[in-house]
């Protein structure tokens, strides 16, 4: 029986019992018997709280500027599929993906084990990239890093861009805990790029252990602005002057020069022109990471769904500025630290629109109103999404901004609602 693509992604919803089972066994036998655990390619894998999606479109964008063939896997979509997984900077098309899942699945039947929807997606993109016979690629950690299914081949290079509060019921209570667990992709000898020093111990100690190689933002590499250009430093060149990258806000520099350092961080690393680099670092669109859709009335959507994203949102808005009322469209997933999130936006925001959003880990918008009582105080509702921001619309006059965040799927109803994506 020939299945379609969506038929193959709502099979895969149901082979596992739990929708977030951390471990490698299950994956590496299956990536074993597809002879997947020894890829001819090179690795950057990215983990850490926020900036993995920016990161890894910069790498990617930055390998192909220099000639590479190259792969991407990144997690969760806005709103198909395919933008999980990327050869030479397109999306994998259908037929592509329902021919590797035939693989795969008959590959995990004749082992007899079980596969999470997370785990199909890590194993389609190595099959892919096998395939296609790629130069380099790159991997954005799903959860954690130690146990998370990109973790069962081994990294050229990997990146940690941020540790936070996210994920505690899998990760832990406490940042070392959390640091110790994204950590987990270092391996000995290869380069482990930081995409800041102010890291928990926890990670220079998993390094030390391993005995891989430090390249610390701040020590090994930097950035600095001067009159809207940019100059990055980095361990065998400076480039400069560098615009600013396509994706707007301050982190975006960090995130950027980051990614600088993991490309130069690979083995025989090929040369990289000022233009080549400009041009790359510009040509990146990642939609829902502040993005900025101008108009008598702004919207800004940010896909912020962790304290720490909120915590940047909340800075970048503030250093935007603003000439009227800010409205607030926010839908936050149920197992989220909706009252960090609540307490680090409160005050950029001046009436809120709390939406319902679906499935097993969503939740209404009454009781988000009810986790968000602590600072935001008489919130309208909605039951979905689309409702909330045709409310936002109807109450926004010209000089007002909205602001849409909390989750990928609120963001990515949003980006529909607007005609945009």
């Amino acid at each position: 029986m020939t299945r379609s693509l969506a038929e193959w992604l709502q099979l895969q919803e149901s082979v596992h019992a739990r929708s977030i089972d951390l471990g490698l066994e299950r994956v590496a036998t299956v990536a074993r018997a597809l002879a997947l655990l020894t890829p001819s390619y090179r690795i950057i894998t990215v983990a850490g709280t926020n900036g993995k999606g920016s990161t890894v479109a910069y790498l990617d964008a930055l390998l192909r500027a220099a000639g590479y063939r190259t792969g991407s896997l990144t997690s969760p979509h806005l709103l198909r599929y395919n933008e999980r997984i990327h050869l030479g900077g397109a999306q994998a098309e259908d037929a592509a993906l329902v021919s590797v899942f035939e693989r795969i699945e008959e590959a995990r039947q004749a082992s007899g084990t079980t596969l999470t929807f997370f785990e199909y997606n890590t194993l389609a993109a190595l099959l892919l990239f096998a395939e296609q016979r790629i130069d380099v690629a790159v991997l954005e950690v799903g959860l954690g890093g130690r146990l998370d299914a990109t973790n069962v081949v081994d990294a050229d290079v990997a990146v940690l861009c941020s540790i936070g509060f996210d994920h505690r019921d899998w990760l832990g209570d406490t940042l070392e805990a959390i640091g110790a667990e994204k950590a987990g992709i270092v391996r000995a000898g290869r380069p482990a790029v930081l995409g800041t020093e102010d890291m928990p111990a926890s990670v220079f100690a998993s390094i030390e252990r391993v005995h891989a190689r430090p390249v610390i933002a701040g020590r090994d590499f930097s950035w600095e602005l001067d009159d809207g250009f940019w100059t990055y430093h980095g361990l065998h060149t400076t480039l400069a002057p560098l615009p600013p990258p396509a994706l707007a806000g301050a982190i975006q520099f960090r995130n950027a020069a980051t990614a600088l350092a993991a490309f130069e961080s690979l083995p025989q690393a090929r040369s990289l022109s000022v233009a080549a680099a400009a041009a790359a670092l510009r040509s990146v669109r990642l939609p829902g990471r502040f993005q900025i859709i101008p108009g008598e009335v702004e919207w800004i959507l940010d896909v912020a769904h962790n304290e720490p994203a909120a915590r940047v949102l909340a800075a970048n808005l503030r250093t935007r500025g603003r000439t009227g009322r800010v409205y607030a469209v926010c839908g936050i997933l149920s197992d989220k630290d909706v009252p960090a999130i609540g307490r680090a936006l409160a005050p950029e925001i001046d009436e809120w629109i709390l939406c319902a959003l679906p499935g097993a880990r969503g939740s209404s918008a009454q009781q988000l109103a009810q986790r968000l009582s602590a600072s935001v105080a008489a919130p309208l509702t909605t039951d979905s999404v689309v409702a909330g921001c045709e409310l936002a619309r109807a109450r926004a006059k010209p000089g007002d901004r909205v602001v849409v965040f909390g989750s990928f799927l609120t963001v990515g109803s949003a980006l529909q609602w607007l005609g945009l994506y």
